[in-house]
């Protein structure tokens, strides 16, 4: 990994999803724009408030996508993600664990 670049795994497989009521809602329905959740991967060496294994919220609308060895993932700039979810943040006092 290069200077500010992150490499994330989606939580989300494509395809179908369900409804927090349990519908199944098809692949082909249009959606809202949204934002999803990953797990970083891989950092680059400039990167400064990620590291591997943290949970981050970014646009799925804006990725770059990579395949290694068979696995999908995503190729991001550090400044496009939008929070970061992490245990290392939830010691601190009045923490939500979450770095927005």
């Amino acid at each position: 990994m290069l200077h500010d670049r992150v490499l994330v795994r989606t939580d989300i497989p494509e395809g179908e999803r369900r409804s927090s009521g349990g519908i199944v809602i098809p692949a082909t329905a249009a959606v809202g724009r949204r934002l999803a959740w990953a797990e970083v991967v891989a950092v680059g060496q400039s990167v400064r408030a990620v590291e591997p294994a943290d949970r981050v919220l970014y646009d799925p609308e804006d990725r770059a996508e990579v395949e290694v060895r068979g696995v999908a993932y995503v190729l991001m700039r550090e400044r496009d993600l939008h929070a970061v979810a992490a245990d290392r943040f939830e010691g601190s006092e009045d923490s939500t664990g979450l770095y927005l």
